[in-house]
């Protein structure tokens, strides 16, 4: 018998004997595990549970342009150009999460929102879920929070596709968003993970 995902042995599946929390507050909950790999060997890993996150892609109507901020990530000691996103709150409907923390952190509020996909960025380490939204077109409507973004730009997708190759946008939420809007650009049909 051949295994594939709809049949899987668990040959290779980690046994969890244990977890505890190490840390917590709203935004992430650190932990140990004690892990037994198959061959026997056990370890203790780190992970890192993220309450879930929603991001928009909002391209102007024509689709040609993408709505960004441009904001410092100490972690990485960088500068990055980013879609608007952040945590949905408990209990809040994703969606109006989404098109919440993009008014939030832009100043404009996305039309015609629909949901993409859904992705966990650090799948090895850490249980982060995100979800992509995309909209085309947004009503300006006032100005970025001032602790959200150092600038917003309408940046063209040719563009976004070029600091993405020269590393200078570096956020997988963003990097999704801008290959997707090109690959539905070009024609090709839009692919669930």
């Amino acid at each position: 018998m051949s295994v594939t995902p709809e049949t899987p042995t668990e040959r290779t599946k980690w046994v969890v004997h244990d977890e505890r929390v190490v840390d917590e507050n709203r935004h992430i909950r650190i932990s140990i595990a004690n892990i037994e790999l198959p061959n026997g060997v056990v370890f203790d890993q780190y992970v890192f549970r993220v309450p879930r996150c929603v991001m928009t892609a909002v391209l102007d109507e024509a689709g040609e342009n993408i709505l960004l901020i441009w904001r410092h990530r100490f972690i990485v000691d960088q500068w990055d150009w980013e879609v608007p996103g952040g945590y949905a709150d408990p209990g809040e409907d994703p969606a109006a999460a989404a098109a919440r923390e993009a008014e939030e952190e832009t100043g404009w509020r996305p039309k015609n929102l629909q949901f993409l996909f859904s992705f966990q960025p650090m799948v090895g380490s850490a249980d982060a879920p995100q979800d992509l939204y995309l909209a085309r077109g947004a009503d300006l409507v006032g100005e970025p929070h001032v602790d959200e973004a150092e600038a917003v730009r309408w940046m063209p997708l040719d563009e976004a596709h070029q600091r993405i190759q020269r590393g200078e946008i570096i956020g997988a939420a963003t990097v999704m968003a801008v290959l997707h809007a090109l690959a539905a650009r070009a024609g090709a049909p839009p692919r669930s993970p």
